[in-house]
């Protein structure tokens, strides 16, 4: 029989707040205080310790009470800011897409210009091709060395100076090693 009592009176307790709650309502407004519940004084009002003890307990049924409210409140003020959160990530996601692909279509288009300008080289005389790159940046000149076909590389190379190619080898060769 004792084994029964406690799921029974946890059934009994239960029961009111869960259809509340599938009905929309809020199950703390079971348990609201009230400024003067009706009768609760009634015929004890000349014993001190009684009335001390259901001010007592009304003044913590509204402390509760307003907890509650505050605890609804705040709920409330959190899920708007959730949502706000929601949106600004989603923006931010948005956002993150398209510099993306922006970054992806200037890459391409460099990708695109160097190939051109790589096809530009090859297609050149090599003592015309040494003339001009030996006017360029020294890592420059080697980047496109580096991307012209091998012989026409090569054919460049020995028509520069000996002591510019030895520079454009020397820069030629560290890259390499810092892309290995």
């Amino acid at each position: 029989m004792r084994k029964l009592l406690l799921p029974g009176l946890a059934l009994m307790l239960g029961l009111p707040a869960i259809a509340m709650g599938l009905q929309g309502q809020q199950p703390s407004r079971l348990f609201a205080a009230f400024a003067e519940p009706p009768g609760l004084m009634q015929g004890c009002t000349d014993v001190p310790e009684a009335v001390a003890l259901a001010e007592t307990l009304r003044d913590r049924a509204l402390r509760i009470e307003r907890y509650m409210e505050t605890i609804d409140e705040r709920k409330a003020e959190l899920a708007v800011a959730e949502e706000t959160l929601r949106v600004r990530l989603a923006e931010l996601r948005s956002q993150k897409g398209g510099i993306q692909s922006r970054r992806t279509a200037h890459s391409d288009a460099v990708r695109t210009d160097i190939e051109r300008l790589v096809a530009v080289y090859d297609r050149m005389k090599p003592n015309e091709a040494a003339a001009i790159l030996t006017n360029l940046p020294t890592d420059f000149a080697a980047e496109i060395l580096i991307r012209v076909q091998p012989e026409t590389g090569a054919r460049i190379i020995a028509s520069v100076e000996p002591r510019q190619a030895a520079l454009l080898t020397a820069q030629m060769g560290a890259r390499s090693v810092r892309n290995q």
